[in-house]
């Protein structure tokens, strides 16, 4: 086991690879965003500006209170999605297609068996996870998956019952894919899966990155590009948006994404936050409204990984919203999750990001839906974060993608 401190002093500064600021001595300037400069000193990839102030490159914040990260274990096997059981262990998804139930002392249980075959190469496996709002009586799992089918592969939903001994899932039921399949590569799926308020399932997609799929996150015919809805039995969900467009899914909720792989419920407004991977540069922190448009590929602060511009390199146009943050150069932002415990009350509804090529996690502080403050927490660890979550403790916890379970708590 191995356990990492973070002191609120000068020194400590230190511990973030590539940053080079110092802590500001006036706490009240620092917890506002006021007292140090930018996390991002590297030169960005464009000169697009933005459309507000805050949208990118915010003044820097530093965690004041004393806290811990511990890594639980290092036995996974490139995990993929973490959520919490009502008892406080996690569950957790390994990309190859196995998931795993880990105790907060970081004993792992063994692969758990029937989870139907996942497409593993390149970004895809067995990808985000979350568990009924009545798993305590029903014992119900939900979770996304990569999966070979007629024409190609696709992004896929399932469920099944975790079995009373807990090494198997019974009756596993494929309840949506998103259509149409594409024979395209392996890449962009999306996966994340959360429960809304409403007893609803909320699924992001990726546009599977090809140029000829690309043009399909501003089809509303296509299910790729897109933050769905639907019930727990794979059907679109009450209540959903109407988009004007003819032949609209009505499992639509938005669209218009990349490849977003990060959802969260904001927990006083009760709103949908996203992340989302942008290309070369533009990766996103969307607000997520119901029938909204969120551009891509027509407007984006990011280029080809070529250098080239995409499509008209626009950054703005009516009808289509901005990301309430953006970076660039890129973070690769993966799974987050916003702070709801009181342990550390300057964390309180920060939104926590696990950073794949940025190796950190990024601590954001909005007011207002606002961006005020960014940090970056563990960038010593040189992790690719691929989740986190809130766990019933109130403690953090990430994975990574070598393998590794970090718990974060106050020191």
């Amino acid at each position: 086991m191995k356990i990492t401190f973070y002191h609120a002093m000068i020194a400590s500064a230190f511990l973030f690879a590539g940053c080079t600021d110092s802590i500001d001595e006036n706490p009240s300037e620092t917890e506002q965003g006021t007292g140090l400069p930018p996390v991002e000193t590297n030169p960005a990839n464009t000169n697009y500006q933005p459309a507000f102030a805050g949208q990118t490159r915010v003044n820097g914040v530093k965690t004041t209170t004393p806290y811990q990260s511990t890594v639980l274990t290092s036995s996974l096997a490139a995990p993929w999605g973490i959520t919490s059981l009502p008892d406080g262990r996690l569950l957790i998804t390994e990309k190859g297609g196995t998931m795993r139930i880990v105790t907060t002392t970081g004993t792992l249980s063994s692969a758990i068996t029937g989870i139907p075959s996942v497409n593993s190469s390149g970004q895809g496996g067995l990808l985000g996870i979350t568990i009924d709002p009545q798993f305590t009586s029903n014992r119900m799992i939900y979770w996304v998956f990569s999966e070979n089918v007629a024409g190609g592969n696709q992004t896929s939903v399932a469920k099944g019952k975790l079995s009373a001994s807990e090494t198997s899932i019974e009756n596993p039921t494929v309840i949506f894919r998103a259509n149409p399949s594409a024979n395209v590569g392996t890449l962009h799926y999306g996966g994340r899966i959360l429960f809304d308020n409403t007893g609803n399932l909320l699924v992001s997609t990726g546009e599977r990155s090809d140029l000829s799929t690309r043009p399909l996150a501003q089809s509303v015919t296509a299910a790729l590009g897109k933050v769905l809805r639907i019930t727990k039995d794979g059907t679109p969900a009450s209540g959903n948006p109407t988009f004007s467009q003819s032949g609209a899914l009505p499992e639509l909720y938005s669209m218009g994404h990349r490849n977003p792989q990060g959802l969260a419920i904001h927990p006083v407004t009760g709103e949908l936050w996203e992340s989302e991977h942008g290309p070369r540069g533009g990766d996103e922190i969307n607000r997520v409204q119901g029938g909204a448009n969120y551009g891509w590929p027509t407007i984006t602060y990011g280029i080809e990984y070529s250098g080239a511009t995409i499509g008209n390199g626009v950054q703005q146009q009516v009808g289509m919203q901005q990301p309430v943050y953006y970076w660039d150069p890129v973070i690769s932002p993966s799974g987050i999750t916003f702070y709801k415990g009181n342990n550390i009350p300057e964390w309180q509804n920060n939104l926590f990001i696990a950073a794949l090529s940025g190796k950190h996690i990024a601590r954001l502080v909005i007011e207002n839906n606002v961006v005020k403050g960014e940090e970056r927490l563990l960038a010593d660890e040189n992790q690719r974060f691929r989740d986190i979550t809130q766990g019933t403790d109130n403690n953090l916890y990430a994975v990574t993608d070598e393998g590794r379970l970090y718990r974060i708590r106050k020191q």
